[in-house]
């Protein structure tokens, strides 16, 4: 497990950031990654702010709203306003800018940000975004992002990972993918996690080859993202 108050800690007055992760100035040789998934940023900017223009390459990076809107805009000429139930994904491939902005001057926006490793480098930059409202509402996990062809789902440039996310009601259960590596992160609510301690807002499980338990959403249901992956090439 691990608990949200260990996640690192950025304030910058503009930005109030938790990462999983070693991060920026943040660095645990220890907890680099958890198979392919490299980041996971839970972001709160402020109305007005955001990321000023900046590089990434070769990452697979995927972004979930949990309030508010976030405005991208990158080097390719791709502009998306991201909200809540829509999936982004942004291939930095051989080298992108981009920038994010809170859509709003007033209003904070929150939130996830996730890095995945590519499975082929300095491939052609690109970009996607697919509104998954609907399937959300009709319950259980949902592929948010996925290197597998799923549905209803961006596409990744990762063949081994599938990002799933749901947004439980109380008391509903789902079964976590078998995968090598399974990271179960808990955006907000409460999860009562099979012969393992619940897990709350912020919380995370770490699996490794860990069959497929069950999660059951608590009194006021649960918003959950899992990952399954690969190792690190």
């Amino acid at each position: 497990m691990h608990r949200s108050e260990d996640r690192f800690h950025t304030r910058a007055g503009w930005l109030d950031s938790k990462h999983s992760f070693s991060f920026s100035r943040h660095y645990d040789p220890d907890n680099t990654n958890h198979g392919q998934l490299l980041v996971l940023n839970d972001d709160r900017v402020a109305g007005g702010t955001g990321f000023e223009t900046h590089p990434h390459r070769d990452m697979e990076i995927v972004t979930w709203v949990l309030e508010g809107e976030l405005e991208h805009k990158d080097s390719e000429g791709n502009r998306g306003l991201i909200y809540p139930g829509l999936a982004q994904r942004m291939s930095a491939g051989r080298g992108i800018w981009h920038s994010e902005k809170n859509h709003s001057h007033i209003d904070e926006v929150h939130f996830i940000q996730m890095w995945v490793v590519p499975d082929t480098e300095n491939v052609d930059p690109g970009y996607q975004q697919l509104d998954i409202n609907d399937e959300l509402l009709a319950g259980g996990l949902v592929p948010i992002a996925s290197g597998r062809g799923h549905d209803a789902a961006i596409s990744i440039r990762q063949r081994d990972a599938v990002l799933w996310g749901g947004r439980l009601g109380p008391g509903e259960a789902v079964v976590v993918p078998d995968a090598p590596f399974a990271h179960v992160f808990v955006a907000r609510g409460q999860v009562e996690f099979e012969q393992h301690a619940p897990l709350a807002t912020g919380d995370a499980a770490r699996l490794v080859t860990g069959g497929s338990p069950t999660l059951v959403a608590g009194p006021e249901g649960a918003e959950i993202l899992i990952w399954q992956t690969g190792p690190m090439p």
